[in-house]
């Protein structure tokens, strides 16, 4: 992650993404969505519970080795290792921000 020079909102998500639910949503605006595995979770509590929901299920790590900026989209892609079926797998995250926050995440492989 040192390498790629992380807008600060996005460095704090993947840092939040190994700590718990509650950090992972402070890296977000009020009305902020988030798009994972064909669901949209939309607002604060939402995302929070997405998180929570998603920790229970698996236990994983998040490596981003690539930044590219697409327009008003940075698309970080990570290599995400865990007790889920295909790991090791790349995922693509594709970060809005507004205003130092997250306004939308969607993660793709």
């Amino acid at each position: 992650m040192k390498d790629l020079n992380l807008p600060e909102p996005i460095a704090a998500y993947f840092a939040a993404d190994s700590q718990d639910a509650q950090a992972v949503a402070r890296c977000f605006t009020r009305d902020a969505r988030v798009l994972d595995e064909g669901k949209t979770h939309s607002g604060l509590a939402a995302i929070e519970a997405w998180k929570t929901d998603s920790s229970a299920r698996y236990t994983y790590t998040a490596k981003p080795h690539t930044l590219e900026k697409q327009g008003r989209t940075y698309v970080v892609t990570a290599c995400v290792a865990g007790n889920f079926p295909g790991s090791p797998v790349d995922l693509r995250y594709g970060f809005t921000l507004e205003r130092g926050k997250i306004a939308t995440l969607e993660i793709a492989s």
